[in-house]
């Protein structure tokens, strides 16, 4: 996509075109004009704070009620067919396109981490969706599980390890498993009930989501957001470079946010993760030629 922009008016500037071309915003181009039209949605407008309010109201009904009852009702295929079903029914394409994005993305930066960490054999992440009906075979669960199974595995390998970082800095940073990430939603196509914004869809998935996993379960997705800021000390670890960290501001996982502000968390979340996966982009593009790269300049 090509963003377009309105007619220059010095004395009436445009704020969207601003933040579309602002450079100190370095997100991929289609992504960016993908965020900046999901932002100006009227549904974004109009219905985000009605619908956050009711998906709250909702929200804390499911927790009381699990908290009291004697068991937990759990259907991961019912809250992924729910979620392919929401997101090609009323979401946005552009919004669609960003979230199935956001699951590669998430890969990537868990595979860079494992290739320039202390044990390469770690497995590695291998979600990489390309269209809404790919969510359905359990993306956001393995999205979640894939990251606390990486925390976990780098933090045994470090202790294993405690010269690793030397042999890094030694060799380089590698990017062989920085894919290129490729999304087949049609923009151009859309129902006439898809109209909710980003920030909206993720209020209202919110409830299928706590209603579909256990207590527990919806407690670690919503601490996941706050590891941010640990992803975001491992990534200044690796490449010294923690002149980015400041765009993180999900912070702090040992003061978890409440859980009534995960869709929000999740969008910022989200927009860290796009940050994250372009700097990685313009990092091995910058470093193509350099003699002791390991992937070949064409990858980059």
């Amino acid at each position: 996509m090509t963003y377009t922009p309105v007619p220059r008016n010095r004395q009436n500037p445009n704020h969207w075109d601003a933040l579309y071309f602002d450079p100190a915003i370095p997100v991929d181009p289609t992504a960016k004009a993908y965020m900046v039209k999901d932002l100006q949605s009227w549904s974004r407008r109009y219905l985000l704070i009605p619908i956050k309010l009711f998906a709250n109201l909702a929200l804390a009904l499911i927790m009381t009620l699990k908290g009291l009852l004697p068991f937990q009702f759990r259907s991961y295929w019912l809250m992924h067919q729910m979620a392919v079903w929401f997101l090609s029914t009323f979401t946005t394409p552009e919004a669609c396109y960003l979230i199935v994005r956001h699951l590669g993305i998430g890969s990537n930066i868990i595979n860079f981490l494992i290739d320039n960490g202390p044990d390469p054999t770690i497995p590695h992440a291998t979600l990489y969706p390309r269209r809404v009906e790919d969510l359905a075979a359990n993306a956001f669960l393995e999205h979640d599980i894939n990251l606390y199974n990486f925390v976990l595995d780098y933090h045994q390998a470090q202790a294993q390890h405690p010269h690793w970082l030397d042999q890094v800095r030694q060799q380089g940073l590698r990017y062989d498993s920085l894919r290129p990430v490729q999304i087949e939603v049609d923009i151009t196509r859309r129902g006439w009930l898809q109209v909710l914004d980003m920030e909206s869809s993720l209020e209202l998935f919110k409830i299928c989501y706590s209603l579909c996993v256990t207590s527990d379960e919806f407690e670690r997705a919503v601490l996941s957001l706050q590891f941010d800021e640990s992803f975001a000390l491992y990534f200044s670890q690796v490449t010294g470079d923690s002149g980015w960290n400041h765009i993180v501001t999900n912070r702090h996982p040992l003061a978890p946010n409440s859980p009534f502000e995960s869709a929000r968390n999740l969008l910022l979340h989200g927009v860290a993760s796009e940050y994250l996966q372009r700097y990685l982009e313009l990092k091995m593009t910058a470093a193509c030629h350099e003699p002791k790269m390991a992937v070949p300049c064409e990858q980059a």
